[in-house]
């Protein structure tokens, strides 16, 4: 592995996606884990998906850092994400089958917030009441769990260690079913509850911590961190396309404020980008190929959902996008992922700047709605090669290269890491 990543300083490293998600974080989170103690989540919940590959083995994981397949790495579960027991217990009992003592090395925040059965029934009458502007939720109560967090009326992992926490969810589920009127539920809840409380029992026997506090000490003692981000840039509630966008901070201040972290303690920053783009859902996507080729891309980049199963939209690259969503995490490295399935295509469009409201731009405006915007292209030679067996990046096409050259060129920072495939073993460093 190259020295490149290792921080120039002490500090916590954060590695986070710059576009609209899926761009392969889980895959280079567990490369780089060999060289950290601790790995943190940060935000999102079980909407996430980060697919890990190696020894011919498909992992894939929702809650859980992905950092937890490597035995000297301590895996946080941070206080910015939003916990379902069913699913993050289905989730460990997957793990365990490969890793029988994964447990040992996971800590849980008291302080992240529950998914309840009822945060999911929230979830599924907001999108129906959208109709045609529906924002493609995965469905799994998140924005509702978000939405109670910030209103102060959240249950936190912590509660269920209270002796009052039956009566606190009582109060919670009360007030759900009283919002949801005669909405006509698409599961039982009663069952649904009845797995809920079975799965509040295992987790109660696992290692509950007050995480920001196991963060701020293992910085203390000079332990190497990173904090793991989910979802992308372009779906952060505040600088994501809103409205389509997720229920939490996916930007590098988010790793702050979800693990208990000071700014002036963040070292590097690692920008993961598709060599293209892909979106899931509903929302503006400006470089989108609605079209054959944007299907062979999805087809050969096996472009739907780990977590929905959905089929991704894709696109060229876009880099007033990803200039933007360097700027506003302040990316030290970038990382390009999927270079491989653009192999075989004889030119590739990348977008430089938009024709916005009439005039030519190169920064992100404030909306991307198709009939404000137009792409501006620059036409690149791409590269028949199969990069998928290439060890040495010495060893790329040279329209590869100067692809990656350009990019760097347009962003200002350099690629240190080329995918060439899903397996861990697919990764060339450039630095």
């Amino acid at each position: 592995m190259s020295n490149a990543v290792l921080s120039a300083k002490n500090g916590v490293d954060i590695l986070l996606g710059l576009q609209w998600g899926d761009e392969g974080k889980g895959k280079i989170v567990d490369v780089l884990t060999r060289k950290y103690d601790v790995v943190a989540r940060f935000q999102g919940g079980p909407n996430a998906g980060h697919t890990l590959e190696f020894n011919g083995i498909k992992h894939v994981l929702h809650t859980i850092p992905s950092g937890i397949f490597h035995a000297n790495a301590l895996n946080i579960i941070g206080n910015g994400v939003v916990v379902d027991p069913v699913i993050f217990c289905k989730e460990i009992d997957k793990l365990i089958a490969l890793e029988p003592h994964c447990l040992s090395r996971l800590e849980i925040s008291r302080k992240a917030h529950l998914i309840l059965p009822t945060h999911r029934l929230l979830d599924a009458a907001s999108e129906a009441a959208k109709g045609k502007n529906k924002i493609g939720s995965t469905l799994k109560g998140i924005g509702p769990t978000y939405m109670d967090k910030t209103g102060r009326n959240g249950l936190r992992i912590g509660d269920i260690e209270l002796p009052d926490f039956m009566e606190r969810y009582q109060a919670l589920k009360d007030k759900h079913m009283h919002l949801l009127g005669s909405y006509e539920p698409p599961f039982d809840l009663a069952d649904a509850e009845m797995e809920w409380m079975r799965s509040i029992d295992r987790l109660r026997k696992m290692v509950l911590a007050d995480t920001d506090i196991s963060i701020q000490e293992a910085y203390k003692s000079g332990k190497r961190i990173l904090a793991e981000g989910a979802q992308g840039t372009l779906l952060d509630v505040d600088f994501g396309t809103y409205p389509f966008v997720t229920s939490s901070t996916t930007t590098a201040a988010g790793a702050c404020t979800g693990l208990g972290v000071a700014p002036n303690r963040i070292g590097e920053v690692y920008g993961i980008f598709k060599a293209y783009c892909t979106r899931v859902g509903s929302g503006p996507f400006p470089t989108e190929l609605d079209n054959d080729l944007g299907q062979e891309i999805r087809d050969k980049g096996h472009e739907y959902g780990s977590t929905t199963g959905r089929p991704r939209r894709t696109g060229w690259l876009d880099l007033p996008a990803l200039r933007y969503a360097v700027e506003v995490n302040g990316v030290t490295q970038l990382m390009m992922m999927k270079a491989d399935v653009l192999s075989g295509l004889k030119n590739l469009e990348v977008c430089t700047a938009y024709m916005y409201r009439g005039e030519k731009i190169t920064h992100l405006p404030y909306s991307l709605e198709a009939d404000l915007l137009d792409p501006c292209y620059t036409t690149m030679p791409g590269w028949d090669e199969d990069l998928t067996g290439i060890h040495d990046v010495t060893k790329i096409p040279a329209a590869l290269e100067a692809y990656t050259k350009f990019i760097e060129q347009e962003t200002g920072v350099p690629v240190v890491l080329i995918s060439v495939g899903p397996d861990r073993e697919q990764t060339l460093w450039r630095a």
